[in-house]
This record gives structure tokens, C-alpha cells and sequence, in this order.
């Protein structure tokens, strides 16, 4: 029941309301504004208080917990992106893998990793994403003292810890440039995988999405750029997806990948491309 209108009559100068219910409108006057008020009170139905138990949080699954998957027989493929993480391309990288409900491995840079970039690597490890190590500055390793390579990984696996809460197992050397001490300092598998030149911005997307489908087969690392402003790897990404998809691929991390394939993949002075020894 609800006060409906409430206002002076000026003929006789008495107030009244009209009650709504379910069974009948009923009008009711009153001397005075407040004398109306006060019959309201006493007439209206007792209001109904709100439920007040708090509902069950809703849990929060990565793609891995919510189904089990049968990989017998599948064909695998493992997409990489380095050079994150950002907040304009990671993002819109991110958006496509959940649309299609598949994963990846993403090689981040350990100077682009802060508090305004957290949200993102939280975002890849909720989507059952892979965080790996590609450095802290991004520069020719090949050209450092062993110091000062140890001091790259070091610095970059720290901070991924300190965000997130997970130690990288994976790295990518920048530029795919190595060196003897590299391999003798860096106690990670070293990950390089096949490309489109993605790199290069005169590569149009849809010379990416060929360059990766008509080259793939199993057991492959696909390697793809994140950085910012990459767009026309964005502008690829679902036609390579649908692509390894339409032709019987199953998308994995790579730490699923050397699982499923039953291959360890800390071989000394080794480039993984494939996890064909």
C-alpha cells in the first residue's frame, strides 16, 4: 500500500490520500497534512524487511579446473607473446583468448612489470595463461658479463614472484641472441618457436595469420608479440586461433606442451623451436 497523492483541497481545506492495494483504491481525508499522515501509518501494512543473508561468494575456476580435457591423439601447439605486459595490446590479446576459451605462454619484460600492469599478468594467470621470463631490459645479452645476465633473470623472476606469486620456468632470450655464457648462467629451457615476423609493422595481419597456419605442425611454438601497439597481430590472432583450431589443434602452455609430448626440457644449450629433440 502507497500514498498515491497528498494535497490540500482548498474548498474546504482538508487533506486527503488515496491508498492502493490489491483489492480496491480507497480515499481517505483528513483536517490537516500531518493528521493524513498519521492515518497512513496506522492503516499501512507493516513493511517487510529485506532478506538479510549474505549469498555464497561465487567461485573463481581457471579454464584447467573447471573440465578435464582428453588429449589422446590431439595435435598441440603452444602460442607465445613477448614483450608484455602493457595495458592497451595484452589486454585486447587477452579478450580473444577467453573468447575462444584457449590459452597461451606470455614472455614478459621484467622493466614493464608494475602496479598498473599487475591486473594484467592476474588476468592471464585467471584465463590458465603462462607467465614466462623474457628479461628485465630487453637488451643483447650476448654482450654481458655473466653478472649482469644473472642479474636479468634474476631481477625479472623476482618481481614476477612479488606481483603474482609464481616463479617463471620458461625463458626467451631477446632477439633470440645467445651466447656460450648465457646458456652456462641461465638455469631455465630457453624457448625460440616458429614466426610470421610479427615484429615488423609492413607485415599486414593477414600475412601473419598465413605466415603462422601454413606453417604449423605439431608439437610447435608459435612465437607472437604483445608490445604495445601491435595491432595487426591483434588483427591476426582470431583468424590464427580459428585457423589451428578448424584444423584439429588443441592449444596448450608450454609447460603443457613438454608434459603431454613426455619431454623435459632442460637440455643444456638448447633452443626449443618444437618439442621434437
Amino acid at each position: 500500500m502507497m500514498i498515491k497523492n497528498l494535497k490540500p483541497v482548498p474548498y474546504h481545506c482538508s487533506y486527503f490520500h488515496i491508498m492502493y492495494t490489491k483489492e480496491k483504491d480507497i480515499m481517505y481525508t483528513a483536517n490537516s497534512k500531518n493528521e493524513a499522515i498519521e492515518t497512513y501509518k496506522q492503516i499501512a501494512p507493516a513493511k517487510k524487511e529485506a532478506p538479510t543473508s549474505t549469498p555464497a561468494p561465487i567461485p573463481k575456476h581457471t579454464p584447467a579446473e573447471l573440465s578435464e580435457f582428453d588429449y589422446t591423439g590431439k595435435k598441440l601447439v603452444a602460442l607465445t607473446f613477448d614483450d608484455g605486459p602493457n595495458l592497451d595490446t595484452t589486454p585486447l590479446v587477452l579478450d580473444i583468448l577467453e573468447e575462444h576459451g584457449v590459452v597461451a605462454t606470455f614472455f614478459l619484460i621484467g622493466k614493464d612489470i608494475n602496479e598498473e600492469t599487475k591486473p594484467v599478468m592476474e588476468r592471464q594467470l585467471q584465463l590458465g595463461c603462462e607467465i614466462a621470463n623474457h628479461s628485465f631490459s630487453h637488451s643483447y645479452m650476448d654482450r654481458m658479463t655473466a653478472e649482469e645476465i644473472k642479474e636479468e633473470i634474476e631481477k625479472t623472476s623476482n618481481i614476477i614472484k612479488e606481483m603474482v606469486g609464481i616463479t617463471p620456468k620458461f625463458f626467451r632470450p631477446p632477439y633470440i641472441v645467445t651466447s656460450p655464457t648465457m646458456f652456462e648462467v641461465i638455469d631455465l629451457p630457453f624457448i625460440n618457436g616458429i614466426n610470421c615476423m610479427d615484429w615488423d609493422a609492413s607485415v599486414s595481419s593477414e600475412d601473419r595469420a598465413k605466415g603462422i597456419l601454413d606453417n604449423v605442425k605439431d608439437g610447435d611454438i608459435v612465437l607472437l608479440h604483445d608490445f604495445s601497439g601491435n595491432i595487426n597481430t591483434v588483427k591476426a590472432l582470431d583468424t590464427i586461433i580459428q585457423g589451428l583450431l578448424d584444423d584439429g589443434y588443441t592449444l596448450v602452455t608450454l609447460s603443457k606442451l613438454f608434459e603431454l609430448k613426455g619431454i623435459d626440457p632442460n637440455v643444456k644449450n638448447k633452443l626449443w623451436i618444437n618439442t621434437n629433440l
